[in-house]
């Protein structure tokens, strides 16, 4: 007899799987095989069993591609992970009440994403399966649904590979199939639709309004520094470094990343005056960053558009915060339980402003500081009042390794295609790039040195199908697939009923369908042996 490893075991080890897919690893195979392995794992169970198999393929998926957090807080990495980890075991234990799972799991676990990427403290849209296809031709899905689109995606080509492995496996053990032909079949049509969508759908370069010549200054430095660490008059001291080394003519705007300025309040102060120097000597605007103290002991985190006349044109302040790097949530009892509130003194004030920067003459950038990016939502804004390329001031100095700044360089190839805008990453210490609106990465620079990369960049006023439907329909369509599939039992169960038609279990006769757990225990209730003997031995 041959000793399998127990289910949480192998549960996990397919959350492990997709947890390499995702970058900086990148091995984009491993989540197909991930998630067929769970679709098979857990069709059998009960909806304990499935929650549990849920849990733990969750907690490796995301242990692993969500671990840059633990540089943030080790405490909120945990916790973090438990609670995602609970929302993908919701979604098993839901997917258990249900007839097709292999239509029913893919539309559950994207609600269950969709609801990670806003809950809890704004959400971590981060290590999500849509950061795993900008790798592949399914970043095209982007344009037609974003990231939520591609998540459902993902799952549901994965859920047929798995489905149609388990039937392949149980006819070879002399095995009949457990689910009705129809629902692979309108699993893997709806996938062929979405995908011919994507490549069919418009990719908003529409109405070329010209380029701009760009260029990105990347101070350099070490990994692994705090800003309560930093001397902040040698990081803009770095800056102003390669800025200097950009001759006039060359380029028509010069961007720095996020936090480079750290002043009381800029307008007045020595360090605009220093801006302002390098604006006229170059004659284009600076789009620079400044940390400027706010009321209440707290801080603003603004990027704005300095003019070689000396004047502030336009701002915008960061909306979408950092819990635990630029708030600390629950501050109070996290303090009386020991924990080092102190790394994050003081909370950043969210912004209200429309996510644009105008520069001199008719030119709008849409902008989304650090964080932002993996937001679909706060990029998409900026294109809706304007936008036409999209900047991306970040700092990952706080991090050590490269996971989260690998999957930053994905979610900017993620929002250029949903947009089909230029997007223009410039980090402090790495990965600086400018990405094309076909996903297409080129200058990206390497951790920790000092560069300044130049491009042209093209500027377009068109409109996605998903810049202008955003993420609702496609948080909705999911979440009527699982209430459908909820509601499906109990129609056809009130229907026999009221036909006058029996069901008999044991010894009798068992309809076939997806929910096995539901037959499985009515047989033990009388006595007899489950339907199809030993659950395990099932193919998905």
């Amino acid at each position: 007899m041959t000793h399998r490893p127990p289910r949480a075991v192998r549960a996990l080890a397919a959350g492990v799987c997709v947890g390499l897919s995702l970058p900086p690893w990148g091995w984009w195979p491993l989540a197909v095989v991930g998630i067929a392995w769970l679709h098979r794992l857990a069709d059998p169970l009960a909806a304990r069993g499935r929650a549990a198999a849920g849990w733990w393929f969750a907690a490796g998926w995301l242990g692993l591609g969500m671990v840059w957090m633990w540089f943030l807080s080790v405490p909120g990495y945990v916790a973090a992970v438990a609670v995602f980890a609970g929302l993908h075991a919701a979604a098993e234990a839901v997917v258990a009440r249900t007839t097709w799972s292999v239509v029913v799991r893919p539309a559950t676990h994207t609600v269950a994403e969709a609801v990670r990427f806003c809950f809890p403290f704004g959400g971590v849209p981060l290590a999500s399966l849509g950061i795993t296809a900008a790798a592949t031709p399914l970043i095209w899905i982007g344009r037609v649904g974003g990231v939520l689109l591609i998540t459902w995606t993902v799952l549901q080509l994965c859920c047929v590979v798995g489905d149609v492995s388990g039937r392949v496996w149980a006819r070879r053990g002399d095995t009949p199939a457990v689910r009705p032909p129809a629902a692979l079949g309108l699993a893997a049509a709806a996938c062929v639709i979405v995908i011919a969508l994507g490549f069919a759908a418009p990719d908003g370069r529409t109405w070329d309004l010209g380029g701009l010549r760009l260029a990105v200054v990347q101070g350099g430095g070490p990994q692994g520094t705090r800003a309560i660490h930093s001397d902040p008059q040698v990081v803009l001291d770095r800056h102003l470094a390669g800025t200097r080394t950009i001759r006039r003519g060359e380029v028509d705007a010069v961007l720095w990343p996020e936090n480079i300025i750290d002043v009381a309040t800029f307008a007045g102060s020595p360090q605009l005056a220093t801006v302002v120097a390098e604006a006229r000597r170059l004659d284009v605007p600076m789009i620079v960053s400044i940390t400027e103290d706010a009321p209440g002991d707290r801080f603003s985190n603004a990027q704005v558009v300095v003019t070689p006349d000396g004047r502030v044109i336009s701002r915008y302040d960061k909306v979408r915060r950092v819990p635990f790097g630029e708030f600390m949530p629950l501050r109070g009892l996290l303090h009386a339980l020991g924990a080092p509130t102190d790394l994050v003194p003081r909370d950043a004030v969210a912004g209200t402003t429309p996510a644009v920067l105008r520069l001199p003459g008719a030119t709008r950038l849409g902008v989304a500081i650090s964080w932002e990016v993996f937001f679909g939502g706060r990029v998409n804004e900026g294109v809706a009042h304007g936008g036409q390329a999209v900047v991306n001031p970040t700092n990952g100095s706080s991090y050590t390794w490269t996971v989260l700044q690998t999957q930053q360089v994905a979610s900017s190839r993620l929002r250029a295609v949903e947009q089909g805008r230029w997007v223009i990453q410039a980090a402090p210490t790495g990965f600086s790039a400018f990405v094309d609106p076909a996903g297409g990465v080129h200058q990206r620079t390497t951790i920790g040195a000092a560069a300044v990369i130049r491009a042209t960049v093209e500027l377009y006023a068109g409109r996605t199908w998903y810049s202008r439907w955003g993420n609702l329909p496609f948080v909705g369509l999911p979440l009527a697939v699982a209430v459908c599939g909820l509601a499906g039992p109990a129609i056809r169960r009130r229907r026999r009923c009221a036909a006058g038609g029996t069901v008999t279990v044991g010894s009798g006769q068992v309809e076939q369908h997806g929910d096995r757990a539901v037959v499985d225990q009515l047989d033990r209730h009388l006595g007899a042996e489950p339907a199809g003997g030993d659950p395990g031995a099932q193919g998905a």
